[in-house]
Parts: structure tokens; sequence; C-alpha cells
């Protein structure tokens, strides 16, 4: 029930995961804000981070490289912004207990009833 409100990961097809975190995404035209939904999170004892990546443009390593010359860039990157603003983790892992998942899950669907 949460669709509307972001993207969540996909496993490939045939594939058998073992998650170490849960990425999700803001989905275009929400009301509200990741450091919203982060903050909420955090607040309510439930660990987030930031992806570690997204336009590596932004990074302040690329102020003294020239575009062309030292990288390149193709295609307006829209992709890579939208992942390092609207994007976040959730810790889980195959330890971990069914009421923590659940207390997780709940959360956030209150979040986005709100």
């Amino acid at each position: 029930g949460v669709d509307d409100y972001l993207i969540l990961p996909q496993a490939a097809k045939d594939a058998d995961p073992s998650w170490f975190g849960f990425m999700m995404t803001l989905r275009d035209g929400v009301a509200f804000t990741r450091n919203d939904i982060v903050e909420y999170l955090e607040n309510n004892n439930i660990q987030t981070r930031n992806l570690f990546a997204g336009n590596m443009l932004k990074h302040p390593m690329f102020d003294s490289l020239v575009n062309g010359t030292d990288y390149r860039v193709i295609g307006d990157l829209k992709n890579t912004d939208k992942i390092m603003n609207d994007s976040f983790w959730v810790g889980v892992y195959p330890g971990m207990k069914k009421e923590s998942v659940i207390y997780m899950a709940d959360k956030i669907k209150g979040f986005l009833s709100k």
C-alpha cells in the first residue's frame, strides 16, 4: 500500500537476494521530502542511511576536474539526481525478527497515511 508514495526495490527474476538494506525512493509529486520521512523513522528508532552515490558530479572532488578532459557526462543525469535527493535505506538482514520488520512497515505506512 505504499506504491503511490515510494519506489521499492524489486528482486531480479530467479534471484533469491539476502537483503542487507532496503532502499526506497520517493515518487515525484509526493507532499513530503526524504528528510521528513527519515526524521520520522529515526525518531521512531528506525535507523536510515542515504544512498552512498547518486550524482557523483556533485561531489567536491569534481570541482577541480574538467568535463570532457577528466571525465565525460552523457545525458542530463536526472535519475542520479533523483536518487541523490529522494532515496534512503532502512537496514534489514536475514536474522531480523518478524516483529521488527512489522514495526518498520507499520511506521512507514503510518507516516504515509498522515
